[in-house]
């Protein structure tokens, strides 16, 4: 068996969709023993994991899957190895990175480290 990472793809969908396009791409750690059976099971979870619900409004929010774009192989896994990299390019940045020390405070909180994983 190897190590894949698969990045799978949905479309965030609300309502009649009349809003800026929005897409929620995942990085998914696949264990398989070739890079065909790795892209078809990320496509599986792909397609099992697509789901709806209404909002607070009534409106049908989907996560719809699009497809499994890219595939890696890990020949090796490595303490700090890089697994993914994307350059954002946000209207305004002092919002993005106001949004990131948020996320970063969260994370380091203490009920965040208490769970046992």
């Amino acid at each position: 068996m190897y190590w894949f990472v698969a990045k799978i793809v949905y479309q965030i969908i609300c309502g009649k969709g009349e809003h800026l396009p929005q897409f929620d791409e995942q990085l998914r750690l696949i264990s398989a023993v070739s890079k065909k059976e790795a892209w078809k099971k990320a496509v599986e979870i792909g397609e099992q994991e697509q789901y709806a619900f209404r909002n607070q409004k009534q409106e049908l929010v989907e996560w719809r899957f699009i497809n499994v774009p890219e595939l890696s192989a890990l020949e090796e896994l490595k303490d700090g190895m890089e697994l993914y990299s994307r350059v954002e390019e946000p209207e305004n940045a002092s919002s993005y990175v106001a949004l990131l020390q948020m996320k970063a405070a969260q994370l380091q909180s203490q009920k965040y480290f208490e769970l046992n994983v």
